[in-house]
């Protein structure tokens, strides 16, 4: 996926939203998408196995990460002019 269309792909799809849950022995992490900016920035909550480890926080993709995200769901955006 060249840079151009991830840019393309990113600004057609405004608003789009997903998550995904992991759930491994001491570990447990939701992941809140949404694709806004032009940007795809995500939340990511959870805790591990200590008590005091819950976590909550918001990051902004890089290129190769959006690319991660974006490949397995382009069946659910809109991809028109690609």
């Amino acid at each position: 996926m060249t840079e151009a269309v991830l840019r393309q792909l990113l600004e057609q799809n405004e608003g789009f939203e997903d998550e995904t849950t992991t759930r491994q022995k001491n570990f447990q992490e939701r992941r809140q998408y949404r694709i806004t900016g032009g940007q795809l920035r995500y939340r990511a909550t959870g805790k591990t196995s200590w008590a005091d480890s819950r976590f909550d926080d918001e990051y902004v993709a890089t290129d190769d990460q959006a690319r991660r995200f974006l490949r397995p769901r382009l069946d659910k955006l809109n991809t028109d002019g690609l």
